[in-house]
């Protein structure tokens, strides 16, 4: 966790990051001539130079023009390279020279780095580097932390493995994030969801021997800007064998503790509202299970009533985010919405379509605010993709013996559990499909290591803006 001190030349460190533009002398730090050569030649190179200086360790990152979305993200990149090389030399680095802008998101890239997943190890490695200073007072650090904090708990949600992490206890841990800010917060329990009939998200917990909840999240400014609220939905799937229609595939399963990435990314972009004190009215609906093949699991060839009424003809229990979402859609009627945006980590087929360096968006909500999320999206390298959205795909849900079935064809099959979505709304409505970005094998930038807090700072940037 990485504080951010008061800014004062009184408190810099003598471990500092130079950022630099090209036209930069390297003033203020005193270097001979072969030195500035062999420091500009460095940054021409791959703009990053580590000097070890008697001890102190000094760092020149050269930055390119900011008003390229491509720059900003090399910015961040630079402080995840920064982070990497500095983490075992010293225990606090200062940050000085270019724009604002520069040094925020420098520090943002700085910051989402320093997140190891370190709670199950009986000896965890303490962290060295825990503090960053920088000399600008027009740095927003307060909205810097905010953001991160929210991104790292998305991660830590999504790395705890669901002998922890059970759907009652993501009810818990949300309740207690969002305790002290003013997001209100109700848990559903399994009696309350079986008195509702929300059938899709009873039928998909029927498999498992723990509960299913429904978390509900509000948070409404005294300057909420919008009459009628925006729901955020979230996945909340806490882990997926598939069901009795088992994943095949070797390997498929180590990762679907991943399963329930909306529901971290959604809860944590309304408390993140709230810490920012966002002039919005914001709802957030998490329907939670796990999905495993038990003794009364539902089966292929099964046919559900869902929330609304709707009967759905199961032919793969794999295909069990949209059931769990379709109630949530339904139940977010009762707000009659602005709008409504989901995030889930629904289907292969958008990992497969557009791997991990962008979200499938699709919808029915107006172009501008796809236009707004995608500009969003830019600004914060957690970019999104529009896709069409048709209904010639939803004819591909039609059943034989249901109103409709839960699998489409074999291709875009994105698009055909977007359409099967669509059908339990009546309101204004974007589907973000963060299957490809929302978990990282391998830690190669500041995403970090399994959960990469995909959607929180994408929503947290689409919201501000509204």
């Amino acid at each position: 966790m990485y504080l951010f001190p008061k800014y004062s030349a009184k408190t810099i460190s003598e471990n500092t990051v130079y950022l630099v533009n090209e036209n930069d002398k390297l003033t203020g730090y005193k270097l001979s001539k072969d030195q500035i050569a062999f420091l500009k030649e460095g940054l021409k190179d791959d703009n990053f130079v580590m000097v070890n200086n008697f001890g102190n360790v000094n760092i020149f990152c050269k930055i390119e023009d900011l008003k390229k979305d491509g720059n900003k993200e090399k910015v961040r990149h630079l402080g995840f390279k920064t982070f990497e090389a500095t983490k075992a030399l010293c225990s606090s680095i200062h940050i000085t020279g270019e724009t604002t802008l520069a040094q925020e998101l420098f520090i943002e890239g700085f910051a989402l780095s320093s997140y190891e997943f370190s709670k199950y190890f009986t000896k965890p490695k303490k962290q060295k580097l825990t503090a960053v200073s920088f000399d600008d007072k027009k740095v927003n650090a307060s909205k810097i932390e905010t953001i991160v904090d929210a991104t790292l708990w998305a991660r830590e949600l999504v790395n705890e493995p669901v002998n922890y992490l059970t759907a009652e206890q993501l009810a818990v841990e949300i309740e207690k994030k969002a305790k002290g800010t003013a997001v209100k917060t109700e848990v559903l329990g399994q009696t309350k969801i079986e008195s509702l009939k929300m059938g899709g998200l009873l039928a998909v917990n029927k498999g498992s021997v723990d509960p299913a909840t429904f978390t509900i999240l509000e948070y409404k400014s005294k300057k909420a800007k919008n009459k009628k609220p925006i729901v955020l939905v979230g996945k909340g799937v806490v882990y997926d064998t598939g069901g009795l229609s088992l994943k095949p595939t070797k390997g498929s399963m180590d990762s679907m503790k991943c399963d329930m990435a909306g529901a971290a990314a959604m809860a944590a972009t309304v408390i993140a509202a709230a810490k920012l004190d966002l002039p919005l009215h914001i709802i957030g609906l998490i329907p939670a299970t796990d999905n495993r093949p038990g003794g009364n699991a539902y089966t292929p060839g099964d046919v559900i009533k869902m929330f609304d009424g709707t009967t759905i003809e199961v032919l793969n229990t794999d295909a069990e985010g949209r059931m769990i979402l379709a109630d949530a859609l339904s139940y977010a009627k009762k707000y009659k919405p602005e709008l409504v945006i989901d995030a889930a980590t629904l289907t292969g087929a958008a990992s497969v379509a557009i791997g991990p360096h962008a979200t499938v968006a699709m919808g029915n909500a107006p172009q501008k605010e796809f236009d707004l999320l995608s500009k969003a999206g830019f600004a914060t390298h957690d970019r999104i993709f529009q896709f069409p959205f048709w209904d010639e795909y939803k004819d591909e849900m039609k059943s034989t013996i249901a109103d409709m079935k839960n699998v489409g064809g074999a291709f875009a099959g994105m698009i055909t559990a977007g359409k099967f979505l669509e059908h339990f709304t009546d309101y204004p409505y974007i589907h973000l499909d963060i299957a490809g970005p929302s978990f990282n094998s391998a830690k190669d930038s500041y995403r970090g290591l399994g959960g990469t807090g995909c959607g929180v700072r994408l929503l947290v940037e689409y919201l501000s803006s509204k």
